[in-house]
């Protein structure tokens, strides 16, 4: 059975992070993995949180960047190892990356979900997540870092 230890990150382990998120489908040719991490990583509005088993040498099986505006929470890049999901680690990493972002006095989680992820919607609905009565818009202010969205 898998024990898991949730922590921030650690200097070091950006490779095992972007490994996970690479293998979960997450990254995408836009968003630099590493420059999102950097960006993130150990800051005051937000971290990069990640799950170790600690029963198979401490190996990262799950991540949630965690950050916040002041205002809302959002948290990106929650990935669990895709050998290990539907265990329950998704789930834990959902807390950890809610209870961050209570440690900092934040009451509102926004996420972003991308159309047509039915899976990601349905584990969100699970955990009490609704869709919102608020539309995301968006406007590239750099063209040239659009991807194919």
């Amino acid at each position: 059975m898998t024990q898991l230890a949730i922590r921030p990150m650690a200097l070091g382990e950006d490779a095992q992070v972007i490994s996970l998120w690479q293998r979960c489908g997450l990254t995408r040719p836009w968003n630099d993995p590493l420059r999102d991490l950097n960006f993130a990583h150990g800051k005051q509005n937000a971290d990069i949180l990640v799950a170790l088993d600690t029963a198979d040498g401490g190996r990262i099986i799950a991540s949630c960047m965690v950050g916040h505006d002041g205002h809302r929470g959002t948290l990106y890049y929650v990935a669990v190892d895709p050998e290990m999901q539907g265990q329950g680690y998704g789930r834990a990493m959902m807390r950890a990356g809610e209870g961050w972002l209570l440690g900092q006095g934040i009451w509102k989680v926004n996420l972003m979900i991308r159309i047509g992820n039915e899976a990601a919607l349905q584990f969100y609905d699970r955990l009490g997540y609704q869709p919102s009565a608020t539309t995301v818009v968006e406007k590239w202010i750099d063209p040239k870092k659009r991807g194919d969205a």
